[in-house]
């Protein structure tokens, strides 16, 4: 039988987490593509947003209130907010569903430019304007 000690130390351990499982009501983690850490996400439009808006646990109020006057990242949203990446992923996915939210994608790298393909295109518009 173990002492007292030992439960104590077990409690503490788990008990960060409870509040974790709670706030996320046991969702599950959505694809990490979908809600990567430089997507951007904003409020949607008052009209659009239905009642639920007025039920939102704190956690979701607070993302709310961060996105309310523009775009910030997944990133930014756990930042402010001081929860971890993938519980703030899973309220993300779940005011998005609720459209609450509206999430847009990063914007994808640009292309590495072809020096010899913009050499020869600055060399004909030298041709053909005399530059």
């Amino acid at each position: 039988m173990p002492d007292g000690s030992e439960q104590d130390e077990e409690l503490e351990l788990t008990s960060p987490l409870v509040p974790l499982f709670v706030i996320t009501n046991g969702r599950a983690l959505p694809p990490d593509h979908e809600y990567e850490h430089t997507t951007l996400v904003t409020a949607a439009a008052a009209q659009d947003a239905p009642v639920s808006a007025r039920t939102l646990s704190p956690e979701a109020g607070q993302v709310m209130d961060l996105v309310a006057n523009g775009f910030l990242s997944v990133a930014e949203v756990a930042g402010h907010t001081r929860l971890p990446l993938g519980v703030v992923r899973i309220l993300l996915a779940q005011l998005e569903e609720d459209r609450l939210i509206l999430a847009r994608t990063p914007i994808p790298r640009a292309e590495r430019v072809d020096r010899e393909l913009v050499s020869a295109v600055l060399e004909g518009l030298k041709n053909r304007f005399g530059a």
